[in-house]
């Protein structure tokens, strides 16, 4: 049998789909097996003759066999027995005038029953009676395309099946239909008559089934409800008993969790004590810092006075005498030892210091975003300073092969050529000789002052800003000699000028006096005090005064002579509470908070007394009445003393100011009260 489709051509309506026939119309396909008995109807003559594609638009239900049957693994062939071979129509159509772009359109009416022979497989072949039922609605128009090349236009086909079930978004939607009235479904008690059968003349009812029901003892309201209450009791009773055992539990808990805290803090606190004593003793044993000699000569001052004054308490006369030049002896061998030991530290000191300004000389550009991140540029001259740094770094190796040594001179060399001036030709000189002499297989110990020589001159090269420019900012002494005459003064002492930095300037002085190391040289000679706890503790103030942000001012001020005579004169270097006399564990705070730190407005106190003092609302609520007065008269005692300060005048003044004004409030509250 021939494919029905071989001799069609598609054709379809010029109109809307709402123009077509009922016959086109979408209809319900149901297929059936073929029965031999049974003809399938003719169409009728005047018919459109549609190809399979369009058969597959115009026709759904016969397109859902077609594919039912494609799913179970059959090849479908879409032909169509008809007794009457339908009309041909397309380009070979006679007597028929065709346009471009023209469409054909004749009438094709659908047959009730038609026969789909189906291939079910490699030889076989199957032939399927296909009811088609007519819907009794016109088929809308859904829409189409046409094709651009033969003009042909084709329609959407509805489709029969059910639609897409929409996913579960775990939300309880409602359509509009259905937010109006909510229905509930609710059980409703009937009234039910029954009745009951009783043993009558002419009637008996067995009653073997029956149960004796006696009454019980009947107890009022009273007794109903004072046995709630004996109930309710012995319900309290044991959550009472549940409760006080868990609180005391609890208790426990935070007694031994409190324990072991302070059993912590107890042991972290020695630990801390230890670790000072122990880091105090090692610099002691190795000093290096201003500080470190500072402790050694405060030291040997106290171990001074105390022999002394055992020589003066056991000896008299001419034994007095030779025990003091054996002491005084013993001092300047000590002394001399220091000496030494300082020289060393120097020296490592120094070469820490010249790595240091290297370091910075080749630190990159770095600033701060909004964000936080820190952002580093490395310039051209940051650059060169890296490279001079390797350099130098490469020159001060000791006991390298004498090939590396030979390749670092001559990298240095044509470093430093890049410049002509008299230090880069010594220089190349001194390489030279160096590379000169380890040729002729000199011995190193040799050539030790010689490659000093040549560290002492590249160095001096490094810090020089034409050839080093990154180095121009760090220098302490400006290279414009019209600067020198604005900011520098001179030392009586050591009879040197010198920048302002180098001048300690107490708050009491008037008058610019000793550099630094001057006041360093005398201490070491005579007084021998040492400073290194009271810089700590003044340290520690100008830190949390920073953290106020309120402006402070005095604490800068105020200077370690000043803070020494402040703890040790008017505190008696101990806590104002505990009398702990342990100045690495003393800090000094506001005496109120509300206004800044000064003397006068000052307490020495402990680390956690500090804390807890810090966190007081109401001071005369706290502390007892003769407490406060011990403190303001140590106030009077500082304010006495600062005041013969210039700079703390001002600051006096206005403390003052402030004073009268809260003593003019309370007296002004205290008559209102009256």
């Amino acid at each position: 049998m021939e494919d029905a489709s071989d001799g069609f051509e598609d054709v379809t309506s010029e109109g809307s789909g709402a123009e077509q026939s009922p016959a086109s119309s979408q209809g319900k396909a149901v297929g059936e097996a073929g029965d031999p008995a049974e003809k399938p109807l003719l169409p009728e003559p005047a018919g459109t003759a549609l190809s399979e594609e369009g058969w597959d638009q115009q026709s759904p239900s016969q397109n859902s066999v077609l594919s039912e049957s494609t799913a179970k693994g059959t090849e479908t062939a879409s032909m169509i027995k008809y007794n009457k071979t339908p009309r041909k129509t397309g380009p070979n159509f006679e007597n028929q005038e065709r346009f471009p772009g023209e469409v054909i359109q004749q009438d094709y009416h659908m047959p009730d029953v038609i026969t789909v022979r189906v291939q079910t497989g490699s030889n076989s072949f199957q032939e399927v009676v296909v009811k088609v039922e007519r819907s009794t609605y016109n088929k809308p128009f859904l829409g189409g395309f046409r094709n651009v090349s033969t003009g042909v236009e084709f329609h959407n086909a509805g489709s029969q099946t059910k639609p897409k079930k929409r996913p579960d978004k775990g939300i309880q939607l409602f359509c509009r239909e259905t937010q109006t009235a909510v229905e509930k479904n609710t059980l409703q008690q009937t009234r039910n008559t029954t009745s009951t059968q009783m043993t009558k003349i002419g009637l008996y009812v067995s009653n073997m089934t029956d149960k004796l029901i006696t009454p019980g003892k009947y107890f009022t309201a009273e007794e109903y409800h004072k046995r709630r209450v004996e109930a309710v009791i012995v319900l309290q009773k044991y959550f009472r008993r549940w409760h006080a055992v868990n609180l005391v539990q609890n208790l426990k808990e935070q007694k031994r969790l409190r324990l072991a805290r302070e059993a912590q803090e107890e042991f972290q606190k020695k630990w801390e004590k230890e670790e000072k004593l122990r880091r105090e003793y090692e610099k002691k044993l190795n000093p290096k810092t201003r500080e470190d000699f500072e402790l050694l000569y405060h030291d040997l001052e106290l171990w001074m006075k105390e022999e002394t004054e055992r020589i003066n308490r056991t000896l008299t006369g001419a034994k007095r005498k030779a025990a003091l030049c054996a002491l005084l002896e013993e001092e300047t061998e000590l002394i001399a030892c220091i000496g030494m030991h300082k020289l060393n530290a120097n020296v490592e000191n120094q070469q820490k210091a010249i790595l240091h300004f290297l370091g910075k000389c080749a630190q990159p550009r770095r600033w701060k975003a909004f964000d936080g991140k820190i952002t580093e540029m490395d310039t051209q001259n940051s650059l060169r300073g890296k490279e001079l740094l390797e350099i130098y770094h490469s020159i001060n190796t000791k006991d390298i092969p004498k090939d590396e040594r030979t390749s670092v001179l001559l990298t240095l060399k044509w470093t430093v050529k890049e410049h002509e001036c008299k230090l880069t030709q010594e220089l190349v000189a001194l390489i030279d000789r160096e590379i000169d002499l380890m040729s002729r297989e000199v011995k190193e110990c040799n050539l030790k002052g010689l490659r000093k020589r040549i560290c002492t001159l590249f160095l001096q090269y490094i810090k020089t800003p034409e050839f080093n420019p990154q180095v121009a900012g760090l220098l302490k002494v400006p290279q414009d000699p019209l600067k020198l005459y604005k900011n520098v003064y001179f030392c009586h002492s050591c009879e040197k000028y010198l920048a302002p930095t180098e001048f300690p300037i107490p708050a009491s002085s008037h008058t610019i006096g000793r550099c630094r190391s001057c006041y360093q040289l005398d201490n070491e000679a005579r007084q021998r005090e040492a400073y290194f706890k009271y810089r700590l503790i003044l340290e520690d103030l100008r830190k949390s005064e920073v953290d106020y942000q309120d402006d402070s001012k005095i604490v800068f001020l105020v200077q370690l002579p000043d803070m020494q005579y402040l703890i040790e004169n008017i505190w008696n270097g101990q806590s104002a509470l505990s009398a702990c006399s342990d100045l690495y564990d003393l800090v000094m705070v506001r005496w109120d908070k509300q206004h800044e730190w000064s003397p006068w407005n000052t307490i020495l106190l402990t680390k956690e007394e500090a804390d807890a003092h810090l966190k007081l609302c109401n001071l005369q609520k706290t502390y007892e009445a003769p407490f406060i007065y011990r403190i303001e008269q140590k106030h009077i005692r500082a304010k006495h003393y600062f005041a013969r300060i210039p700079a703390m005048t001002s600051f006096l003044h206005r403390s003052n100011n402030q004073s009268n004004a809260n003593s003019y409030k309370k007296h002004s509250s205290s008559k209102l009260k009256k």
